[in-house]
């Protein structure tokens, strides 16, 4: 029927909102899905612009660091900070997109789901209601319909008997009342009828027109509060971006701004100030003249003739003083122009004097004038790694007087300013000690005063020493600067501050000591000849002092030292140790105030004092 159809065709509606609120619901949830995902991603970038960011920058009390004064590695150190703020509103695009949308949309979507299962249960129940009546309808007017046919039936029988002649009255009575019975019931059973058929009109009217529009209407609220809802998640999504925009904006204005200072006259000029050595370029070398008959003795117009009879004008005087030869003091000079180079004699095969008279002396090869030794010297780069190899152990001494000047001072400036700030340090905590101590005074049950006299003592102990420090240091910086004579290399060397500068590295860039024709310079007389006359190069080391002895060795064996450099020692014979080996074969030994040199390590038994300084 009409009914049945519009029935089935509403519970049809029923299930396609069903199926259409489902796929809302669906859709929500691979949008927060597609949100989750892209918070993901801002936090993976952001680890990733984070890493990238500390893995260059500079390590700490490193080479690096250094490198960070210059204008262009300070712009590059201000764009990975920049780089990481940059990271950090991509975090804050992943913070606000997790709370604003992923987690509002869950709980909405969990608050979805429950209503839209009470909607469609409330529908549901409608449709049972009226179903259920439906099937009442029916059984009244299915019993009405029975009854009415027994009533029909029981008159028909009535009359049948009432005209039967044959039947005792007794029957047709009893006929009479079944009809009657069956009328009755017939009346019941229509009366019954019409009520439920009223009742079910009512009930239906309202289902149609009442409950059914209700929840329809309920469910289209729904469904469209959840496009809403979606829609106003995506402008979220937008605005979440839009926000950090500004602030992204600073961090590239920001690294503009640090690549527009870089400065290259600046960075040039520290690059001047960092590597300016403070020497003064060498004057013009004189030309040697050859056709002369010449002697074994350096040539008057060669560079070491500043060692000869003082008659010409001497290569160190006037300003270029002691810039010719830098960081080298008398006796390391004398060293340098004397002390062996080559490897020492290995030890004779047995102890007796005569089986070695003496050891193996350098192989002859072919000279170059002293003049181009120390052309090559200044010049080449070799050479220039040897100024840096002066230093013999590894490290440098403690008054820098390996650097060039320039450089040694701010080594020294920078050495007082640690020093000052370590003072600092100590006097702060001094101070407060001493304050505690005050506190303890006035009340004793916070503490005994007493306990804190030993600290406050070793502060106090350790701030004179550190005063004593800067004083030192101040010391060497004031001789760098000019405002004090320059100390000589005895009086470092009693301060126990001075490390032995590396004699085979100085070897190695002085090489052979020859004179113009060839030959080495071994006879008394030649070194005779060679002291330094009394120019202002040596006016800074007349007044120094012997190395001090730093232990006794006894000799092995006889080694006749006939290189320059070298002393003769006898078999059994004491003497001073003054400069140890250090690596290149040769100890450093003295007979009395006027005779020391070289002589292998392997010849001498050293016993070492130590109490000595740098034993």
């Amino acid at each position: 029927t009409r009914r049945n159809y519009f029935f089935d065709s509403l519970q049809d509606q029923f299930d396609n909102l069903e199926k259409h609120t489902q796929w809302g619901i669906d859709v929500l949830e691979k949008y927060i899905k597609f949100v989750k995902e892209r918070t993901e991603i801002e936090l993976s970038y952001a680890k990733q612009l984070r890493n990238l960011s500390k893995k260059y920058q500079p390590k700490k009390n490193s080479k690096e660091e250094e490198e960070y004064r210059y204008t262009s590695t300070r712009a590059f150190l201000a764009t990975l900070n920049e780089m990481n703020d940059y990271a950090g509103q991509h975090e804050v695009i992943s913070e606000n997109m997790t709370s604003l949308i992923t987690g509002e949309l869950t709980r909405y979507v969990q608050e979805l789901k429950q209503e839209r299962k009470s909607h469609f249960h409330d529908g549901r129940k409608a449709q049972q209601h009226i179903e259920t009546c439906w099937k009442q309808l029916e059984a009244s007017k299915r019993r009405f319909e029975r009854d009415c046919k027994e009533a029909d039936r029981a008159q028909q029988y009535f009359e049948k008997m009432d005209a039967d002649i044959n039947v005792t009255k007794a029957d047709v009575e009893k006929a009479r009342q079944q009809a009657q019975l069956r009328h009755q019931m017939a009346e019941d059973s229509k009366a019954e009828y019409s009520s439920t058929l009223q009742k079910f009109n009512s009930e239906q009217h309202d289902h149609y027109y009442t409950h059914v529009p209700n929840i329809f209407q309920k469910i289209q609220e729904m469904e469209e509060r959840r496009i809403v809802r979606i829609g106003e998640s995506m402008k979220t999504f937008a605005e979440v971006d839009r926000q950090v925009i500004p602030i992204i904006g600073k961090c590239l204005d920001e690294i503009t701004k640090a690549a527009e200072s870089i400065d290259h006259k600046n960075d040039s000029q520290l690059v001047i100030e960092a590597f300016k050595s403070g020497f003064e370029p060498p004057g013009d070398i004189d030309f040697e003249d050859y056709t002369q008959p010449m002697k074994r003795t350096v040539s008057e117009s060669s560079l070491s003739n500043s060692r000869g009879d003082g008659k010409s004008e001497p290569k160190f005087g006037g300003k270029s003083k002691g810039k010719l030869w830098p960081f080298i003091k008398k006796n390391k000079l004398m060293s340098l122009l004397t002390s062996p180079h080559q490897p020492p004699p290995p030890p004779p095969a047995s102890a007796s004097p005569s089986a070695v008279p003496n050891g193996p002396q350098s192989p002859k090869q072919q000279k170059e004038p002293l003049s181009h030794r120390f052309n090559e010297f200044m010049t080449s780069k070799p050479k220039i790694h040897c100024f840096r190899s002066l230093k013999r152990g590894g490290a440098g001494p403690e008054d820098f007087s390996n650097l060039p000047p320039e450089q040694r001072r701010k080594k020294l400036q920078q050495k007082v300013d640690e020093l000052n700030k370590d003072i600092q340090k100590e006097m702060d905590q001094r101070d407060a000690l001493t304050k505690m101590k005050d506190v303890y005074i006035k009340n004793p049950q916070m503490g005994d005063a007493a306990s804190v006299d030993h600290r406050l003592a070793e502060l106090a102990q350790n701030i004179e020493k550190l005063r004593l420090e800067v004083q030192k240091f101040e010391g060497w910086l004031a001789e760098v600067e000019g405002r004090l004579p320059m100390r000589t290399e005895q009086a470092r060397r009693q301060s126990g501050l001075y490390e032995a500068q590396n004699t085979s590295a100085v070897n190695s860039c002085a090489q052979d000591r020859e004179s113009p024709d060839g030959s080495y310079t071994e006879e008394q007389s030649q070194e005779t000849e060679m002291k330094v006359p009394a120019t202002d190069f040596d006016d800074e080391f007349d007044d120094e002092e012997p190395l001090p002895t730093i232990g006794t060795c006894k000799a092995l064996y006889t080694f006749e030292g006939q290189n320059e450099g070298t002393i003769s020692v006898a078999e059994g014979e004491m003497l001073y140790v003054i400069e140890e080996d250090k690596g290149d074969g040769w100890t450093r030994i003295r007979r009395n105030e006027d005779e020391e040199g070289y002589v292998p390590t392997s010849y001498v038994e050293v016993y070492l004092d130590k109490n000595a300084k740098g034993a």
